[in-house]
C-alpha cells in the first residue's frame, strides 16, 4: 500500500499523529487526553501534515506564525518548522521532501520572508536550503570560584531583585521579552500560549515541566522592570552535612547589562547553590565577564540552534540594518527554485533596497548561505575560503563581511 501525504489534518486525526510523532522522537507512544487536549488547541491543521500508510500516520510535520528580529530590530515573518519526524520504518523514501516542498511552497505564497527551524541533526536540512544563523554556548558556573562577594546584599547598580509568582511573570514578561526583541537580532517573538505554558498554566502529563519554579524580576533604580530570571534548584547533600545544589536556569533576559548582572550575581550568591547550569545563551553572552574569576564559567556545550531558509531575498535584505555604504550583487542558488537568482543589495546606514538584477555577479553562494549570513553571525571571508561560497570580484567577501557581520552575535533563547 502506497504512503499517502496529507496536507492538512482533521481533529480526528490528531491522536494518530502525536502518537506518531512521539514515535519519531523515541518517546512513550501513549497520548493522553490532557496531552491531546492541550495540543489540540495549539495545533493549526492546515499546516499540519502526516504521512499515512494505511491507516497509521508515520511522518509529522507542523509549521506556525513567527516574528524573527533581524538586525537593527525590525522583525520579518516567518515560517517556524517542527514536530518534524519519519518514523523508522519509513525513512528514505521522500517523505519529509514532499512535505517540506509543500510547507515551504505555501509559506513562500503567504508572502513569508523566511523558514526557520531547529534542527535535531545537522546533516538533514541544507539540502533544503537552510543553514545555521545561531548558535548557543552553555556554561557550569562554579559558584566558589566565580569571585564574588560572598555578603551580597542587592545589586550595587540602585536596582533591586525581587520574587514573582506566575501570574506577575504572565503580567510582567510579555512586555519585556517585546523590549529585548526590539534590540536583539536572532531572539523570535512569544505567544500568549507560550507564557502559559512556560510558567505552568497548561500542562499535561509528560510534558517536562518540573515542579514550580523560582521566578525572579530585576527592577531599574527609576522602578522599571528590566530583567526576568526562572531557575530550578535540585536537592543534593554530601554526607547530609554539605549542600550541592545546583540551579539550572531556564531562562534569563535582561534589556539591560545592569538587568544581567544583577541577576547573575543574585543567582550565584545564593546559600547551597554551588552549581549553575545556564542553559543556551549567546556564545559571546556577558556572564563570564561578570564574574571576578571568569574560569569559574565552564563551557560545556557549544552547538549550532537556529536554521534559516530565506525565501524573499529583497524582503530580507531590505529588513536590517548595516554599518557602513556598500553595493553587492549577490547571485543565489536555489535548487527548489524558490529565492534564487542575481540581486542587487545597495545599502546604506540609512537604509537598503534590494532587487533583481541583470549586473554581474560579485559573490555566488547557495541559498542557505544567505540564510547563515544574515543575522551577522558568519563570515563570508570563512564562506569563501571553504568553498561555500564563491569570489566573483576581487574583495567582494570582505565588502559582504563589512556589510552583513554584526559586533554582536545573534541569539535565539527559545525552542519552537
Amino acid at each position: 500500500m502506497a504512503v499517502h501525504i496529507r496536507t492538512s489534518l482533521d481533529v480526528s486525526d490528531l491522536p494518530n499523529w502525536l502518537r506518531a510523532m512521539h514515535t519519531g522522537f523515541l518517546l512513550s507512544p501513549d497520548v493522553s487526553k490532557e496531552e491531546l487536549e492541550v495540543r489540540r488547541t495549539g495545533i493549526d491543521l492546515d499546516r499540519t501534515q502526516g504521512a499515512f500508510d494505511g491507516d497509521r500516520c508515520v511522518a509529522t510535520f507542523r509549521s506556525v506564525e513567527q516574528r524573527l528580529t533581524a538586525v537593527g530590530g525590525a522583525d520579518v515573518p516567518a515560517n517556524a518548522i517542527t514536530n518534524v519526524t519519519v518514523s523508522p520504518t519509513h525513512r528514505r523514501r521522500g517523505l519529509l521532501s514532499r512535505m517540506m516542498d509543500h510547507d515551504l511552497r505555501a509559506a513562500k505564497e503567504r508572502g513569508d520572508a523566511v523558514a526557520s527551524l531547529l534542527a535535531a541533526e545537522y546533516p538533514i536540512y541544507g539540502r533544503y536550503g537552510f543553514g545555521p544563523a545561531t548558535w548557543v554556548t552553555q556554561w557550569s558556573v562554579d559558584v566558589a570560584r566565580a569571585g564574588l562577594d560572598p555578603r551580597y546584599a542587592g545589586p550595587s547598580c540602585g536596582g533591586r531583585v525581587d520574587y514573582a509568582d506566575p501570574d506577575e511573570v504572565r503580567e510582567r514578561g510579555p512586555a519585556l521579552h517585546e523590549r529585548l526583541r526590539a534590540r536583539q537580532h536572532g531572539v523570535i517573538d512569544r505567544t500568549e500560549r507560550w507564557w502559559k505554558l512556560n510558567t505552568g498554566q497548561l500542562r499535561f502529563p509528560g510534558d517536562g515541566w518540573p515542579a514550580e519554579p523560582f521566578y525572579v524580576l530585576y527592577r531599574s533604580p527609576e522602578g522599571s522592570v528590566d530583567g526576568l530570571l526562572a531557575f530550578t534548584t535540585d536537592d543534593r547533600w554530601e554526607g547530609n552535612k554539605r549542600p550541592q545544589d545546583t540551579a539550572t536556569v531556564l531562562s534569563l533576559i535582561g534589556v539591560t547589562p545592569a538587568a544581567e548582572r544583577a541577576l547573575w550575581h543574585f543567582l550565584c550568591s545564593i546559600d547551597w547553590v554551588l552549581h549553575i547550569a545556564t542553559g543556551p545563551r549567546a556564545p559571546d553572552d556577558l556572564l563570564p565577564l561578570f564574574l571576578g574569576d571568569p574560569r569559574a564559567a565552564r563551557p560545556t556545550t557549544y552547538a549550532d540552534y537556529l536554521w534559516l531558509r530565506p525565501l524573499d531575498v529583497p524582503a530580507l535584505l531590505e529588513a536590517r540594518t548595516y554599518p557602513v555604504s556598500g553595493s553587492l550583487v549577490l547571485d543565489l542558488r536555489d535548487r527548489a527554485g524558490l529565492a534564487g537568482g542575481r540581486y542587487l543589495l545597495d545599502a546604506t546606514p540609512d537604509g537598503a533596497t534590494c532587487a533583481p538584477t541583470t549586473r554581474p555577479a560579485d559573490l555566488t553562494m547557495d541559498i542557505g548561505e544567505l540564510g547563515t549570513v544574515w543575522l551577522g553571525d558568519e563570515s563570508p571571508v570563512r564562506l569563501t575560503a571553504l568553498g561555500r561560497a564563491e569570489e566573483e570580484r576581487p574583495g567582494a567577501a570582505a565588502l559582504a563581511d563589512t556589510l552583513l557581520r554584526t559586533p554582536r552575535r545573534p541569539w535565539c533563547p527559545d525552542m519552537f
